[in-house]
């Protein structure tokens, strides 16, 4: 990997701020001084230093986020603030982008990431990853809603879901709801066709990952390697 493209990789900077740094003295391959950042190295066994620190080199990175409401799930949205605002300045830097999206109003977890084929996968109509929502609404929800949920719900009239699990609270002015698709405001149209309007929505669960309960909204952390070995792979691997 050439060096440049290395460090941009670690999102420390742009190619082109690197090679500026590089003029400075500023860019050390294994303890020595750079200026030609189209050299190659070999990005698991050099060490790189870009103004005095060391980086550490990921190929793809894995960021859990608890979304806020009023944020857009958008890697750029003139006008309007998106998630990877909320992000350091480094990891904005790494070609990350938001697997999937969340409604501006719907909190919860968010995937970010540069990984595209495993975002891909995750998003794979043909995979069925289960999306896990807590809901409230201002109207209680029928009598026979888990029902009519499990035998799969017509939304706007003639557009059908897959069977879907809702558990409904006591008051029936809340409760949990399992997706295996994601059509579009998919939860916020299944709430409206029984006659009730969602008034919250977060997500706790996508996939295989499950939002921290200590992750405030608006905060977000790296996912841990456990929990990266639970993202899906080729089935060749």
């Amino acid at each position: 990997m050439r060096i440049d493209k290395y460090i941009s990789s670690c999102g420390v900077a742009t190619r082109r701020e690197a090679a500026a740094a590089a003029k400075r003295g500023l860019v050390c391959v294994n303890g020595k001084i750079v200026r030609d950042l189209s050299a190659h190295i070999n990005p698991n066994v050099d060490e790189v230093s870009y103004e005095g620190t060391l980086l550490v080199y990921r190929k793809y990175t894995y960021i859990m986020m608890n979304k806020p409401s009023g944020v857009v799930s958008s890697t750029d949205e003139p006008g309007d603030r998106t998630v990877m605002d909320l992000l350091d300045p480094e990891l904005q830097r790494i070609g990350a982008f938001p697997c999937g999206r969340l409604d501006r109003d719907t909190t919860g977890l968010l995937l970010i990431t540069n990984d595209g084929e495993t975002a891909h996968r995750l998003l794979s109509p043909k995979k069925h990853a289960e999306k896990r929502y807590r809901f409230t609404v201002d109207l209680p929800l029928p009598r026979d809603a888990e029902e009519r949920f499990l035998a799969g719900i017509v939304i706007d009239h003639d557009e059908l879901c897959r069977p879907a699990k809702l558990e409904c609270e006591p008051d029936r002015l809340g409760g949990t709801l399992i997706l295996t698709e994601g059509k579009f405001h998919q939860v916020k149209r299944m709430i409206a066709a029984l006659g009730s309007t969602v008034t919250s929505l977060c997500r706790l669960n996508f996939g295989p990952l499950s939002l921290d309960d200590t992750l405030e909204v608006g905060d977000w952390r790296l996912l841990r390697e456990d929990e990266i070995a639970l993202l899906p792979r080729p089935t060749n691997e």
